[in-house]
């Protein structure tokens, strides 16, 4: 009985081990070609052409903020200064306590307006609309509403606000590149079947240097957290994004950097104020729709690293982050699981929200139980040890030349490396990922769940933002 047992775990392994390599074999060479098209086509409508054309649409930037006193002047104007002819600067300010406002006003020569405010979107009250009037600010208006704890609801005031078709959404605090707009913008323009999203790679800004709400100067990170999430992201986006934007399969935009079609966005029902991961909620009731409506659709994702933004410096904060996405990640699971399986919303019922169940997921509670009954084997049973470390080896090898490969290619691609010293860090920082950064990461997911299971409320609490600076931040200490 007990050798059929290890007979039954050994091939349970080995079979399971086979598929994740395959999966990602997979995901790597649908990357590679998404980003040899998208590099292929990079210039069907260059850039100057949209800048010039009169009928380019027009889009709408949105950016809640709250308590941002010490650095929303830069961050609006910074936003202000992006590459495109016709779009405006929704600030939602969400019911500051320090002084946003006050600051945005006499900064901005604010004054407020008599505004048409249509509530597309349910949203807590709005106390008045803010125009500049100096000519230069032309493009900035500032919403002012009550507090009501949720990032969702200050944003959906925004898109009731907006005045184009095209929405962005973003984090105040976040840095964009000139011509993030433009690049956003694209496939909107260019795809012949309805775009209803697009979204773009994210970096860490933790050791850029920064003047005036400007990206003046791009850092490798200096901090080992920072270094960790700078791999993951690089990772994440260049393979798993591209290769799930190749096959129309992309369940996630990020909530720092999406553009989105307002009107789709609207009829979808806005952002779910309740909901801990905004973000992909929206973009699964934003699929359905378009499928109950029998409309063909994409949403496309960027190869390009458009967006810096400040990640979580050291493990307290990074806990509760992850924590955070992996109660958003159950609660929007549990919320749409009646649309598992179901013809009528094809691939996302057959395959992208059962490979985010499987492998976004699960995978942490298959890791943990795995490691567990590795071990209770171990100790009491007569196992084949080589099997398993030839199988472990194996994952590990695989998982570090897609690592690689990825850094790799993210550098011969975008040089967003200075010297051949970053990069081999990088390389370094993947080697010991597994046995340092991995473990974080599933204990942070499986609190996350216990909490959720719980229903034990969860306050997102202050980031503890370093903010930017003209030089570099010094080394963040390591500690497991």
């Amino acid at each position: 009985m007990m050798k059929l047992l290890l007979d039954i775990y050994e091939i349970f392994v080995g079979l399971f081990s086979i598929t994740y390599i395959l999966l990602y074999l997979t995901l790597a060479f649908l990357s590679y070609y998404a980003i040899k098209q998208y590099l292929n086509t990079k210039h069907f409508i260059t850039n100057n052409v949209l800048v010039k054309s009169n009928h380019i649409p027009g889009v709408s930037v949105i950016a809640p903020a709250f308590n941002e006193g010490a650095t929303v002047v830069y961050n609006i104007k910074s936003l202000l200064s992006l590459n495109y002819p016709k779009y405006e600067v929704v600030l939602i300010n969400d019911g500051s306590t320090d002084d946003t406002l006050e600051k945005l006003i006499r900064e901005f020569e604010l004054v407020k307006v008599d505004f048409y405010y249509e509530e597309k979107i349910p949203t807590g009250p709005v106390r008045g609309h803010y125009k500049s009037t100096n000519p230069l600010y032309s493009k900035l208006l500032v919403v002012d509403k009550e507090n009501r704890k949720s990032k969702a609801d200050a944003s959906n005031t925004g898109i009731n606000s907006t005045k184009y078709p095209l929405i962005l959404c973003t984090d105040v605090d976040c840095i964009l590149k000139n011509d993030a707009i433009i690049k956003l913008a694209k496939p909107f323009i260019e795809s012949e079947r309805k775009v209803i999203a697009t979204g773009a790679g994210i970096r860490s800004s933790n050791s850029c240097e920064v003047k005036d709400g400007f990206l003046v100067k791009i850092h490798f990170p200096t901090g080992w957290y920072a270094r960790f999430q700078e791999l993951e992201y690089v990772r994440a986006f260049l393979l798993g994004r591209m290769a799930l934007s190749q096959i129309n399969s992309l369940l996630l935009v990020s909530g720092a950097l999406g553009m989105f079609d307002k009107e789709i966005v609207i009829k979808a029902g806005g952002y779910w104020h309740k909901s801990l991961g905004e973000d992909m909620e929206l973009v699964i009731r934003m699929r359905k729709y378009m499928y109950d409506m029998k409309l063909p659709f994409s949403i496309q994702y960027i190869p390009e690293s458009l967006c810096w933004t400040e990640v979580p410096g050291n493990k307290t904060i990074f806990i509760r982050q992850r924590m955070r996405w992996a109660r958003g990640l159950i609660q929007t699971l549990f919320l749409h699981k009646n649309l598992f399986f179901k013809p009528k919303y094809k691939r996302t019922a057959f395959f992208i929200l059962p490979y985010f169940f499987v492998f976004e997921f699960m995978m942490p509670i298959i890791e943990i139980v795995g490691i567990i009954t590795t071990l209770l084997f171990l100790i009491f049973f007569e196992v084949n040890y080589l099997f398993f470390f030839y199988i472990t080896l194996l994952v590990y090898l695989f998982y570090l030349i897609l690592t690689i490969v990825s850094i790799f290619l993210d550098d011969v691609i975008y040089k967003n490396y200075a010297n051949t010293k970053e990069i081999t860090i990088l390389i370094l920082m993947a080697i010991i990922e597994p046995f340092f950064y991995h473990p974080i990461n599933i204990y942070a997911s499986l609190k996350g769940y216990y909490h959720f299971i719980k229903q034990k409320e969860q306050n997102w609490g202050n980031m503890q933002r370093q903010g930017f600076s003209t030089k570099p931040e010094k080394n963040t200490e390591f500690k497991i």
